[in-house]
């Protein structure tokens, strides 16, 4: 699969983690971008989002937020 997958997380955060291994599980690659430590992608999850809650998935410009598994397989095409 060779979908441009962002996913918009913290380190503390259990359903970013969650998200992360649902794609990883899947073998499904992504960037995984740390909004704690960057500001500006901060800026552009809220920007793409409209909302401060992580995580925040951008696949292929189809933006979900949170771990939302139904929607997420649908994106990928799962």
């Amino acid at each position: 699969m060779d979908k441009k997958i962002l996913v918009y997380s913290t380190p503390t955060c259990p359903y970013c983690v969650r998200a992360k291994q649902f794609l990883k599980d899947n073998n499904v690659a992504f960037e995984d971008i740390d909004v704690s430590l960057n500001q500006a992608a901060g800026d552009e999850m809220v920007r793409k989002s409209g909302q401060m809650g992580v995580p925040v998935l951008d696949i292929e410009g189809e933006i979900i937020i949170g771990f939302d598994r139904e929607k997420i397989k649908t994106a990928l095409g799962l």
